[in-house]
């Protein structure tokens, strides 16, 4: 229902790359009528090609009116497919923010811990 090709359908999971697997468990969850879809770290071990594969099939399902959370630390995979950014620090919300009111450098710099990088930059003679 999503367009989703594997080499062989017949051929076991185990024995599919990274990518093949992350695309087949977004299948398995729309086929069996999933409303959310909780992905943590689903691109984080994938090559390029593997991790658009991930990505565009986010983004289809995200488009059928599924609901997507998808937690990363990539703030270019998050800007890819995201409309709506929730960065945490250790626990804390550190803001909510639609894409339309945030951009990728500074959503980068959220992510990345900026305030903190910026002081040990200081500390360390502007070496960072």
């Amino acid at each position: 229902r999503i367009g989703i090709d594997v080499r062989d359908p017949q051929q076991a999971v185990g024995t599919l790359s990274g990518g093949e697997r992350q695309c087949v468990a977004i299948a398995r969850a729309v086929y069996f009528g999933a409303k959310v879809l909780i992905l943590d770290e689903p691109t984080s071990a994938l090559g390029v090609a593997q991790t658009s594969m991930v990505l565009k099939y986010i983004n289809q399902v995200r488009a059928k009116g599924l609901g997507v959370i998808f937690i990363t630390h990539n703030v270019r995979h998050a800007y890819a497919v995201g409309n709506r950014f929730t960065v945490l620090n250790r626990g804390k919300t550190l803001g909510t923010y639609t894409k339309d009111a945030i951009g990728i450098d500074e959503l980068q710099n959220l992510m990345a811990g900026g305030k903190e990088l910026q002081s040990l930059s200081e500390e360390l003679g502007g070496t960072i």
